[in-house]
């Protein structure tokens, strides 16, 4: 009788773990982005804009700047695909270094970077879709 009650106890248990454990669908959608993300940002961005999201002094704007990421997101995808020629303000400072366009990333590759960057470095934005990434840059300028 003991036994058996330790059993059922273990199953109940074992069963709340796994299930308290399991995503949403829309979490593990979080998930795959910001992870696909981070690897991409380590290939194309890191170099210049630093591991944790900094920049570089004066030449490269820092990515810590929730605000500016927060007002200027649907215009992530066209810096990010197209380049930047003009200056920009970030965190009250102008950056006048061009930054080079990614003209090979697919919206999928974009929308998983910009995941990555406004979930990263005190940012906290939640999931930026790839669709998100296709509408964005039919409303890029040139």
């Amino acid at each position: 009788m003991k036994t058996n009650v330790l059993i059922a106890l273990a199953l109940v248990f074992s069963t709340l773990f796994v299930l308290d454990s399991c995503q949403t669908k829309d979490e593990l959608n979080y998930a795959r982005y910001y992870t696909g993300g981070k690897v991409l940002y380590e290939q194309h961005c890191q170099n210049c804009h630093n591991a944790n999201g900094e920049g570089l002094g004066k030449l490269i704007p820092p990515l810590t700047d929730t605000v500016f990421l927060k007002n200027n997101r649907q215009l992530l995808a066209c810096i990010i695909k197209h380049g930047l020629k003009d200056s920009i303000r970030v965190n009250n400072a102008i950056y006048h270094e061009q930054m080079p366009a990614n003209h090979q990333l697919a919206d999928m590759d974009i929308a998983q970077i910009i995941t990555y960057i406004t979930n990263s470095f005190g940012n906290k934005q939640g999931l930026y879709d790839v669709s998100l990434a296709g509408s964005d840059l039919k409303n890029c300028r040139d």
